[in-house]
């Protein structure tokens, strides 16, 4: 598995042109686009392998049939780490199932690259991808993204940028920070910061152009429930005729308290 430059084919990595040059077949999402890097690091006569989203898996026997006969493929994907948001996993996954070894040669990362010059907090961090682009299951990320701590990285279309930071700022609030990176490593290279209410409006003014890599702050602590929110879980619960022990226990693991807390409480409210 080879990582190949996001943008600037300066950065194609020694290690990684001499695996290129050195395999019997190079596995690679768009053959056009793989053979301009091939050419470009002066590799030739190498046979292409198209593997993309569409004929991954009809691709795995073909390379498990030339694995089999001691032929090393090289896979690679358009840009970055193949099998990270671009085919690849299968295919990787069937490899080792077969018992065939894997050796990885890392080398450009859009998501680590945007991650660093964020300015966000990068001890912990996930990566998310691209969101699902419409339905339940979108809605469904997009809360799940709004309510996790650690920074956030995902990928997102030119086209579809606009309608994310927006679904993103309703989520989070507009005053969640985010950056968004831009054609990283290219001539047009941007890292925009500030606010999801200000990324929305600096969408806006200019039609998007570029691959987007979103960076948003994870969500802050949330406060301890206060004894108003406390006396009005334990209200609602009594009032349905749940049992005071029973309405303790679920109001403490449902506002993570110390049980004791919610049943002084719960003394206090005596008969109502």
């Amino acid at each position: 598995m080879v990582a190949t430059p996001i943008g600037n084919l300066g950065d194609l990595s020694p290690r990684a042109a001499e695996a290129l040059a050195g395999a019997d077949v190079v596995a690679c999402e768009d053959t056009r686009h793989t053979r301009k890097l091939l050419t470009h690091a002066g590799i030739t006569g190498r046979p292409l392998l198209a593997v993309h989203d569409q004929n991954e898996g009809e691709r795995v026997p073909r390379v498990l049939g030339l694995l089999g006969q001691g032929r090393q493929v090289a896979l690679v994907s358009d840009a970055g780490m193949p099998a990270v948001s671009d085919p690849g996993r299968l295919l990787v996954a069937e490899v080792i199932a077969a018992g065939h070894d894997v050796v990885v040669i890392p080398g450009p990362s859009a998501g680590v690259a945007a991650l660093v010059a964020s300015g966000l907090p990068t001890a912990r961090w996930v990566f998310e991808g691209f969101l699902p682009r419409t339905g339940a299951e979108r809605a469904r990320r997009v809360a799940e993204v709004a309510a996790e701590r650690r920074t956030i990285v995902l990928y997102e279309a030119p086209h579809r940028v606009r309608r994310t930071v927006e679904d993103l700022a309703a989520a989070c609030g507009p005053g969640r920070r985010v950056a968004l990176a831009r054609e990283l490593t290219k001539r047009h290279e941007e890292v925009w910061r500030g606010s999801l209410g200000e990324a929305a409006a600096h969408l806006a003014a200019s039609e998007p152009r570029g691959e987007f890599v979103i960076v948003l702050d994870g969500a802050p602590e949330a406060l301890p429930a206060g004894d108003e929110e406390i006396e009005a879980a334990l209200t609602a619960r009594l009032e349905d005729g749940e049992s005071r022990r029973r309405s303790v226990d679920a109001v403490a693991a449902e506002l993570a308290l110390p049980r004791r807390r919610v049943y002084d409480i719960a003394l206090r409210l005596g008969g109502r």
